[in-house]
């Protein structure tokens, strides 16, 4: 059976549209390079898997195959939710007014938008090497909660991603250097407050799309 076949979905934004918090050099490097590099190794890897010839494979290059599937896909997951919560600084999305449902919940949470966003950054700061810091909504219990993830590795089952910042030095490191700080603090002048707060109201598949049946795999 024939492997599917992913692509990179185009900016919703044009590459200089996030300055001055992320330059238009950044954004042209992450999304033509980076995530099309992770698009090309997951169908790579998805085409060797679905070689007829992968029975005759050891169980350790089963794995390996696996392993590159995970990451690459995790990439490809991650990138492009993050493209989509990300909106040009000032423009209406931006504003917490956008998102009133969500703001509430999180203020509720932590007391108030702010805090909320300074336990983010906490998070954000803490990770070590490369990974990820996400907003997320809990399916079983309805509570939010701040986590990161390692790598590539999507946000974990049972959880709805509604905010996901890249903290791979990719995202960042050409414009601020080593102020991963600065990256921080820039990155809520381009939160997109109303597709976070529209992922917060919907259902996971809603919020994968066409993504949905490859983070199943997972």
């Amino acid at each position: 059976m024939a492997s599917p076949t992913y692509t990179v979905p185009p900016l919703p934004y044009a590459y200089n549209a996030l300055e001055p918090c992320i330059s238009e050099q950044i954004m042209r490097l992450h999304h033509d390079k980076h995530h099309v590099a992770y698009v090309n190794n997951l169908n790579a890897a998805l085409r060797t898997q679905s070689d007829t010839s992968s029975s005759a494979r050891s169980e350790s290059e089963r794995l390996e195959l696996q392993a590159v599937i995970q990451f690459n896909a995790g990439g490809h997951i991650n990138h492009t939710l993050f493209w989509e919560n990300l909106a040009p600084p000032s423009s209406p999305p931006t504003k917490e007014s956008a998102g009133p449902k969500l703001t509430a919940a999180l203020t509720k949470k932590w007391g108030s938008v702010a805090a909320f966003q300074e336990k983010f950054r906490a998070v954000l700061l803490g990770i070590r090497g490369s990974g990820w810091g996400w907003l997320v909504h809990s399916q079983e219990s309805g509570d939010l909660a701040i986590i990161s993830s390692k790598d590539q590795d999507p946000v974990p089952k049972g959880y709805k991603p509604l905010l996901g910042i890249d903290m791979w030095e990719h995202a960042y490191y050409l414009q601020y250097l080593n102020d991963k700080g600065g990256y921080v603090s820039k990155i809520w002048e381009i939160v997109n407050w109303e597709v976070v707060e529209g992922r917060f109201l919907r259902s996971l598949e809603e919020i994968y799309g066409s993504l949905q049946d490859l983070r199943a795999t997972l």
